[in-house]
């Protein structure tokens, strides 16, 4: 099965940006790791079973691509944190803390958590995805959460 490109990227791009985002921490190379994917799809003529297997394909390809980013010299010049968060604009001062709480997770669980609360994949697809083990999975989404746990309640003890 094969799906136009321009389908592809209408239903999957917004994802794509955030998958890719949460790995690189900066706009401009999600941006770019999102082309690149649509690019590497076009340019692959791999038959897929389905269109999870396509969706799953794409999300495998642009976690790989942005990992890669994080290595080359331009990452030196990348654009903080701190500096994309102002560019944001949050529904609740809660929605916000949330965010940067994710995002200050190790990469491994924040990966985990984006595609399990913000994408919807099950522990099964999960491991698919990243090539780990479900137990492995659920360890980092166990992990991961308590982290979050840990530094959501310092946040609101202090706000107490």
């Amino acid at each position: 099965m094969r799906k136009p490109v321009q389908e592809l990227i209408e239903h999957y791009q917004n994802n794509l940006y955030i998958v890719a985002f949460n790995v690189c921490k900066n706009p401009e190379d999600a941006e770019d790791v999102v082309q690149d994917t649509f690019i590497q799809y076009h340019t692959n003529k791999k038959e897929f079973e389905n269109e999870q297997h396509i969706r799953a394909w794409l999300i495998r390809v642009a976690i790989n691509k942005a990992k890669n980013m994080n290595h080359t010299f331009w990452r030196q010049n990348k654009l903080s944190l701190e500096d994309y968060m102002e560019t944001l604009a949050f529904e609740t001062p809660e929605t916000e803390t949330l965010f940067e709480t994710v995002m200050k997770l190790p990469e491994k669980y924040r990966i985990v958590i984006h595609l399990f609360y913000y994408e919807d994949y099950t522990i099964h697809e999960i491991a698919d995805i990243l090539k780990i083990s479900q137990s492995n999975t659920k360890v980092r989404l166990s992990r991961g959460r308590a982290l979050l746990k840990e530094a959501l309640k310092e946040e609101w003890e202090d706000d107490k």
